[in-house]
């Protein structure tokens, strides 16, 4: 349950994680299945959606955060026999995150349509448990990270408006609700979706996600759209299209912000999630078009097809995996060059290493390579020169994330095959 290369159970990211693996599987779990893997992301799912479950003990009670970071920053041990104190920190009606909270309802609404056919009652468990934190993070708003300031210095939130867009989406699928779908149309659209206008997809940035799922209402059509709702979603749609406009490099609205070799490039900090979240709604959304039988999309009067858009998330999947100027992978444990030295305890210290809080720095400064490897790890990845230093102490550049692996999971999952995504979840 620890969102990266320390010992902290952050809810924040980890809730994104299991929305972004519920996603990957609901469009891709044929391809998953056809490679033995729809079992394992199935399993990994459960594990963190067990969890947020146990996390939300009360209608407007949500634990957000097990551990004291400046405490768990000042040890260096194995996740095994850790023994630091674990605080807890909440929101409540008096402290409230609407962030968090919606991205736990959207985590668990998504969730619940991946288990409806295989654990019918477990997936209403976790669908009542979102119905319940929307209504939680919809009627007691606040940006969390201001209601708890110490989370602020590792995961601060920008807004809450993007959570309930996404979460209320997400409703919308599992439920069919049109109160869900009015929501994000009608009644907050204009206020929180800043339709027209592209955002990066991250970890707290959920509006291009949020603009890709509404795109697939508007592509597959639903039951008792209303015209106010369906121009709601053609607004939805239109910056969708906006978004892949600007990724494919020959656009005339391509964005700048990449790498000399054509690797989206936003943040020195874990620079990969900002092309592979890109290149996930990337290959999510050519497959609506192909699905739907939409021949292009037009970017400023210059025409784009399916193919055009898979092209530019299949680059930057290759890239990841090596086709770069150091022809280095930035997935742990793929190719014949990979990062030796993950900032990750588990990785770094031997297997039989009796280690308390302060001796096991030893293992962080060790000059050796990781004695375990973090098989299926992503690592940050390179600067916006294209330059990566394989150092332990390089949080920066080698640290893995699990919102990052998830994001991967979808992408490399949706690149198996140009497939033909099912018209419903449910």
């Amino acid at each position: 349950m620890y969102d990266a290369g320390d010992h902290m159970k952050f809810g924040f990211p980890m809730a994104f994680t299991a929305t972004i693996l519920s996603w990957a599987i609901l469009e891709y779990g044929d391809q998953m299945a056809a490679v033995n893997q729809l079992q394992p992301a199935q399993d990994s799912l459960k594990w963190i959606t067990d969890y947020l479950i146990n996390a939300h003990p009360s209608k407007n009670v949500l634990y957000i955060q097990v551990g004291d970071p400046v405490v768990d920053h000042g040890c260096w041990d194995r996740p095994e026999t850790m023994t630091e104190k674990r605080p807890l920190a909440q929101i409540d009606t008096s402290t409230p995150g609407s962030d968090v909270a919606g991205e736990t309802a959207a985590a668990l609404a998504a969730a619940s349509l991946v288990y409806r056919a295989t654990d019918s009652s477990y997936s209403s468990t976790l669908l009542e448990h979102a119905q319940q934190l929307f209504d939680f993070s919809d009627k007691y708003r606040g940006i969390y990270s201001v209601s708890i300031p110490e989370v602020a210095t590792y995961y601060n939130s920008t807004g809450y408006g993007d959570e309930l867009l996404w979460a209320a989406s997400w409703l919308y699928h599992a439920t069919g609700d049109n109160r869900y779908l009015n929501y994000v149309t009608v009644q907050y659209g204009k206020k929180f979706a800043n339709w027209g206008s592209p955002t990066w997809f991250s970890w707290d940035d959920k509006l291009p996600g949020t603009q890709v799922l509404l795109s697939r209402v508007s592509f597959f059509g639903g039951n008792g759209i209303s015209n106010s709702e369906n121009s709601g979603l053609q607004m939805y749609r239109k910056t969708a299209e906006a978004i892949m406009c600007g990724l494919i490099p020959s656009s005339p609205t391509a964005t700048s912000s990449r790498t000399a070799s054509g690797l989206i490039w936003v943040s020195d900090w874990n620079s990969l999630q900002h092309p592979v979240a890109s290149a996930f709604l990337a290959v999510i959304y050519s497959d609506y078009m192909l699905s739907s039988r939409t021949a292009k999309i037009d970017c400023s009067g210059k025409s784009y097809s399916a193919s055009d858009i898979r092209k530019f998330a299949t680059s930057q999947a290759d890239y990841v995996l090596g086709q770069n100027p150091l022809k280095l992978s930035y997935l742990v444990g793929y190719g014949d060059k990979y990062p030796q030295y993950v900032h990750h305890r588990g990785a770094s210290i031997p297997a039989n290493a009796k280690t308390s809080c302060k001796d096991g720095f030893k293992w962080l400064e060790s000059e050796q390579p990781n004695p375990n490897v973090a098989t299926g790890a992503l690592v940050g990845g390179p600067f916006l020169n294209e330059t990566f230093i394989d150092a332990r102490n390089n949080s920066m550049q080698t640290e893995p994330s699990t919102y990052n692996c998830a994001l991967l999971v979808g992408l490399f999952s949706g690149l198996v095959t140009t497939s033909s995504v099912v018209q419903s979840f449910t």
